[in-house]
């Protein structure tokens, strides 16, 4: 097996290991936000503050790796997954809101770091197998989708009286185990490529250019759209009479709808283009908004949730394969700073208002506040293909000297 092969591996084990933690949280948090939080409207504020975390965490993880490497950075942010899971436990042992959501913001830190797994198997890679690596670590998240909904419902009454405890333990385990796992990996903090000698340009020059703005328009909107439903999904399941069991089911299919497609999106995308593969993603994310505003059975619930999941996999992994092509490997740890940070941005946002637009204008006004963010997308998308059109023409039609 090439040691690109075993980077890649490595990482989507990893990530199969922090989406586990990830789908738990999301999963139960809300439902344990519910139990302890003062006022029902602040539900879903610990799953804001996984975004807040993460946030708070994004620009300064990749730069400390810029200057540490990626190994010793990925395994910092595997602990404070490990120190997060056991606090937001302990909140709920104690009866502690406060405590549950500096927990979960600890586990959303931990994002802040385990996000770059993508960029770091692009690094390993060559230009070729770039999209496959950033799609095939992303496929690691398929193993959370079975598993982290079941860990979730199997584990909230493990430490009765103290509900979904126990989950948040597994958040602890599955976390200390991508620790070990990441301090065992190969990695390194070269990106492989052309233009490592380059002198790095300014920020504002570099996030100036079409692909980088449709790159980052496109996977923000995407998560930001997935995050807002997701984070409503299981309060607004339960509210219309579904059990918990049937919300772990739904949410259990959606993460499987992000992370399956993943083991041919990057086959996908080198047969047909990012341009058209990220508008796909907005046109699956746009069915989703109308079967939700049709009907709150079980099966509208269910087949939007997984259109949702494969729609955001389509952006997400498109935007951050288009984002590698605007910058050189010297640019390379502020660039993805700030693309990730502006994600984050747009997720906790998201996150934060997901439980007062449910409160007041209900599952489908919910959604169907997300049709303005995708129309900016599809716009964004569009107008960088047009602007890459105008320029290879351009080039096509220069006098040669």
């Amino acid at each position: 097996m090439t040691r690109e092969a075993r980077v890649v591996l490595a990482l989507a084990a990893a990530q199969a290991l922090f989406q586990t933690a990830s789908v738990l949280i999301m999963t139960v948090g809300g439902l344990a936000g519910r139990l302890l939080a003062p006022d029902p409207v602040l539900a879903t504020v610990p799953i804001a503050c996984v975004a807040l975390g993460t946030a708070t965490a994004t620009i300064p993880a990749s730069l400390l790796m810029g200057r540490i490497g990626r190994r010793p950075g990925f395994v910092l942010g595997a602990l404070l997954g490990v120190l997060g899971g056991g606090l937001a436990a302990w909140a709920i042992v104690i009866g502690s809101f406060a405590l549950l959501c500096v927990g979960t913001a600890l586990v959303g830190a931990y994002q802040g770091f385990a996000q770059f797994y993508r960029f770091a198997a692009a690094e390993a890679s060559s230009e070729a197998f770039r999209s496959r690596a950033i799609s095939l670590v992303l496929a690691g998240g398929v193993v959370a989708a079975v598993a982290g909904p079941h860990l979730g419902a199997m584990t909230r009454d493990l430490f009765d009286p103290a509900t979904y405890a126990g989950s948040f333990l597994v958040v602890l385990v599955a976390s200390a185990l991508a620790a070990v796992l990441l301090a065992a990996t190969p990695l390194t903090a070269e990106a492989v490529g052309d233009g490592a000698d380059m002198p790095a340009r300014p920020l504002g020059e570099i996030a100036r250019q079409p692909r980088f703005i449709a790159a980052v328009v496109g996977a923000a909107v995407g998560a930001g759209v997935m995050v807002l439903v997701m984070t409503a999904t299981p309060l607004s399941m339960v509210a219309h009479h579904h059990d918990v069991s049937g919300a772990a089911f739904v949410i259990q299919w959606h993460v499987l709808g992000m992370f399956v497609p993943s083991f041919f999106t990057g086959w996908l995308i080198s047969r047909f283009g990012l341009t058209p593969m990220m508008l796909t993603g907005v046109v699956l994310l746009l069915i989703h908004v109308m079967i939700a505003t049709t009907g709150v059975a079980l099966a509208h619930f269910l087949s939007g949730l997984i259109l949702l999941g494969v729609g955001w996999n389509f952006l997400y992994v498109g935007g951050s394969a288009l984002l590698t092509e605007t910058y050189r490997p010297s640019e390379r740890a502020k660039v993805q700073a700030l693309n990730d940070f502006l994600i984050v941005g747009v997720v906790a946002a998201s996150s934060f208002s997901a439980g007062a637009l449910l409160d007041g204008f209900g599952w489908r006004g919910l959604n169907l506040a997300a049709i303005p963010l995708l129309a900016a997308a599809a716009l964004a998308v569009i107008g960088a293909a047009i602007a890459r059109a105008r320029s290879t023409n351009a080039q096509a039609s220069a006098p040669v000297a």
